[in-house]
């Protein structure tokens, strides 16, 4: 099943950092910022490992996670459940899923491992503007909103 479609490709394009749901084996939760992550394909996420002791030894315990993103100019990205094994660098299998994400960093970052993300279910993530507000809310006012906050100007 594809649950990764172009539209869900291109926001996690223009997304800086995705964030990583895990839980440990007693059930606490744990969520980290991930800076360098891809998706591969129609079903799979692939996180690099560079500095996520905690994401990696909870997905050993407990294979459920959610990666969420968001395009926070636009405020609107999505929610990807699934289950997730780890990757070790000796594995046949790390060259390939590395790829996209040595592509990224270079040699600027050792990869531990790769937290490979089999993707099961998708939901969108929208600001409640866009719902409460819908007659004066669109993705230029938005886009308008976080520049203001964010004192940042469009590039020429």
């Amino acid at each position: 099943m594809s649950f990764l479609t172009e539209p869900i490709c291109e926001t996690a394009r223009r997304s800086v950092l995705c964030w990583l749901a895990t839980v440990d084996a007693d059930g606490q939760p744990n969520v980290s910022p991930k800076e360098v992550w891809a998706i591969v394909d129609e079903q799979h996420v692939v996180v690099a490992h560079i500095a996520s002791p905690v994401s990696a030894r909870n997905i050993a315990q407990q294979l459920q996670v959610c990666l969420s993103f968001v395009d926070v100019f636009v405020q609107k990205g999505f929610k990807l459940l699934g289950t997730a094994h780890a990757v070790c660098a000796d594995d046949p299998a790390f060259a390939t899923w590395a790829a996209p994400l040595l592509a990224m960093v270079g040699h600027r970052f050792v990869i531990r491992s790769v937290l490979v993300i089999r993707v099961t279910s998708v939901a969108a993530i929208v600001a409640p503007s866009y719902r409460f507000f819908p007659d004066e809310t669109s993705e230029a006012s938005q886009i308008e909103a976080a520049m203001r906050t964010y004192g940042v100007r469009p590039m020429a």
